[in-house]
């Protein structure tokens, strides 16, 4: 399975952030890199009955179960179709204290842009086809928006309790 690492790193003036930019659904999205572990290839997903619909299934991460996402069911849209680009960010987040590695299926993924802290504008409290508490801001760059992604609101799923005991599991399928 192909994967491509990412760097993680703060600018040395501390006054901004990298951001990994994805494409879902035709908008612009961002996660902080801090967040993301890896990008691989969509493929192998194993689906898992009686899982939310926006849980796709489990793939084997180098003998690790991870839970793979579908972001625009996520979001209340249709799943995501796969295409040539389409992708699986792998995320570590932590909750609780335990620490939870998930996929999450994007159409594309773009760039790792830097986002100065001045040019991050707070979530509006109207007007977007995603929950408020999902979006952390919204980013300028080039004169349009990006929306900056909450990652642990995203992930944060009742329906999605028993992820860090998937996510902790261990196959022996290869």
């Amino acid at each position: 399975m192909k994967h491509m690492q990412t760097q993680t790193q703060v600018s040395a003036s501390g006054d901004s952030a990298q951001y990994l930019t994805f494409m879902l659904g035709g908008e612009a999205f961002a996660i902080g890199i801090m967040a993301v572990k890896e990008i691989i290839e969509f493929s192998g997903i194993t689906e898992v009955p009686m899982m939310p619909d926006c849980i796709r299934g489990v793939i084997n991460l180098r003998g690790a179960v991870v839970p793979v996402m579908d972001l625009a069911a996520r979001f209340g849209r249709p799943l995501a179709v796969p295409g040539k680009r389409t992708c699986i960010v792998i995320v570590e987040t932590e909750s609780d204290g335990e620490r939870q590695v998930t996929g999450v299926v994007v159409d594309a993924v773009s760039a790792v842009l830097d986002i100065a802290a001045s040019e991050i504008e707070p979530a509006p409290s109207f007007g977007t086809r995603i929950r408020g508490d999902f979006i952390a801001g919204m980013g300028k760059l080039n004169g349009k928006f990006v929306i900056l992604l909450n990652v642990d609101h995203v992930l944060a799923l009742d329906a999605l309790a028993t992820l860090p005991e998937l996510a902790g599991s261990e196959t022996s399928a290869a």
